[in-house]
Formats: C-alpha cells, sequence, structure tokens
C-alpha cells in the first residue's frame, strides 16, 4: 500500500474513532477531513462508513461484560430479554429512514457546507437543551439503561434518525434526546453507546455489500489500517468520556460545534480553503 495512502487511512481512522461518541459528528469530521486531505470519490465513502466498525468494537470491548451477560440471559432472564428488546426498538427508525432515503442524503447533503450549516444548527440545539436543563430542569425518570421503558427507547430512537443528516451526530441525537425524554445523562449516553453497535454494524454491512463492486482485495490494507486506527482512538473516548459526565455537561462541545461551523463556512467563502465535495 502506498504510505501516502495509508497515512490518510490512518488519520481518518483517529478522527472516526475520536468523534464517533462525542456530539459532534464523525461522518461530518470525516467529510472535512477528507475534503482537506483530498480524500474523497464513491471507495471513499465506503471507507468512511466501514471503519466504523472499528469504533463499535472498541464499544464491545468495554462492555464485553455487559454484552455477555445479555446473551447469556437472552433466553431467560428478563431483563436482559428487555434490555435486547429495547436496543432493537430503538435501531428500528434510522435504519427504516437511512435504507428510504440514504442514497438522496449522500448526494445531496455529504459536502462541507451542508455539514458545517449542520454543526452550527446543532450546537445551539445542545445549548437550548444544556440551557434548558438548568433553568427549566426535566424530571430525570430514567437513572439507569435497565430502567427504560419500550416507549422510551423508541423515542431515542426516532432521535437517532435525525443523525441521518451528516453534522447532526448520532451520539449527540441520542443523548441529548434522550435528556429531553427523560434520561439521565449517564443513561442516555451509555444508551448511546449501545445502540450503536447494530446500528454501525448495520451501516457498515450494507455499504460494503452495495458498492462491493468497488472494492477490491488491494483495499484490504487501507481499510484495515483505518478500522484499527477507529477501535484505539475509540476506546480511549468512550473511557474518557464516561469519565467527563460525571462532573461536565455538554456546552464546550455545543461551541466547538459552532465555531467549527463558521470557520469552514469563513474559510469557504473567503477562498481561504478550497474545500472538495
Amino acid at each position: 500500500m502506498d504510505i501516502i495512502l495509508a497515512l490518510k487511512a490512518l488519520i481518518m481512522g483517529l478522527v472516526e474513532g475520536f468523534t464517533e461518541f462525542l456530539p459532534i459528528s464523525s461522518t461530518g469530521h470525516l467529510i472535512l477531513a477528507g475534503s482537506l486531505l483530498n480524500f474523497t470519490g464513491e471507495k471513499v465513502k465506503v471507507f468512511e462508513i466501514a471503519i466504523q466498525a472499528g469504533a463499535m468494537l472498541a464499544v464491545i470491548w468495554e462492555y464485553r461484560a455487559r454484552i455477555g451477560a445479555v446473551l447469556a440471559g437472552i433466553f431467560s432472564d428478563r431483563k436482559a430479554q428487555r434490555f435486547a428488546l429495547n436496543v432493537a426498538i430503538a435501531f428500528v427508525p434510522a435504519a427504516i429512514l437511512g435504507f428510504i432515503f440514504g442514497n438522496s442524503i449522500k448526494a445531496v447533503l455529504f459536502a462541507p457546507l451542508p455539514v458545517a450549516l449542520a454543526f452550527i444548527i446543532g450546537g445551539l440545539v445542545i445549548l437550548w437543551v444544556e440551557r434548558r436543563a438548568r433553568t427549566q430542569p426535566v424530571s430525570v425518570r430514567v437513572q439507569s439503561v435497565d430502567d427504560m421503558s419500550a416507549l422510551d427507547a423508541l423515542k431515542v430512537g426516532f432521535a437517532q434518525a435525525f443523525a441521518l443528516i451528516p453534522g447532526t451526530s448520532r451520539s449527540g441525537a441520542t443523548i441529548i434526546g434522550g435528556m429531553l425524554f427523560g434520561l439521565s445523562r449517564k443513561a442516555a449516553t451509555e444508551f448511546s453507546f449501545f445502540l450503536a453497535i447494530p446500528t454501525l454494524l448495520a451501516a457498515t454491512f450494507y455499504s460494503l455489500y452495495k458498492e462491493r463492486a468497488l472494492l477490491s482485495a488491494a483495499d484490504l490494507p487501507m481499510f484495515g489500517v483505518g478500522t484499527v486506527a477507529a477501535f484505539l482512538s475509540a476506546f480511549l473516548c468512550v473511557r474518557w468520556l464516561l469519565r467527563y459526565i460525571a462532573t461536565h455537561d455538554f456546552t464546550v462541545f455545543a461551541w466547538y460545534r459552532i465555531v467549527f461551523g463558521l470557520v469552514v463556512i469563513a474559510s469557504a467563502y473567503s477562498g481561504l480553503v478550497t474545500w472538495a465535495d
């Protein structure tokens, strides 16, 4: 594999892992990073989706004991059955809408400027939610993912569907949506992690199957480098985020989104950076 291509794959993998579980949009960052690296095209779109599997594997490793317990009790433990059912229910809305509108979204919105706008809008939403939490506290009904009902899971699933818009952030939509629906910050964050497993797994395999004609055995090293980098960086990010939310809110991520989005727009219109679609 060409060393430059390997370096680009490594950078993209690190970007994916460090941003997948933060409310700042991994897809948006990948689109922008790919544009800066001149790493674009249909095959790269498949690569960007496929390396999400690395981030997903980081969650599986971090929660391997919990996931193992759920799988062991799936046929006998009502608690495990309810947990698995809730994850499945939350997965459905984005899966259906993504299947129907995925091609249209990729054709129109997978570009730097739409992503920048989504960054800004998402940041403003997070600021509004955090301010509302301070001034008009929502009653926290659900302290743990084990306390969630099927309706809670469905609501979070519809919130996740907003992340089909690149730049919105899957984790941001599910965490902030969960908090609005009465989940504690910890429960919303952990459920977002668990929901990532079927969501990213399905997206990866569906994209690889659908675009298989674009790929060849020669692409395996590039995909391997990106996936491993995504796994390692996501593992570090998940552990850090669990500590962070114990004493902090998401305001800093909101301002980051807004500033970053404004920089992208300003650089594009000033001609400082030529962003490639």
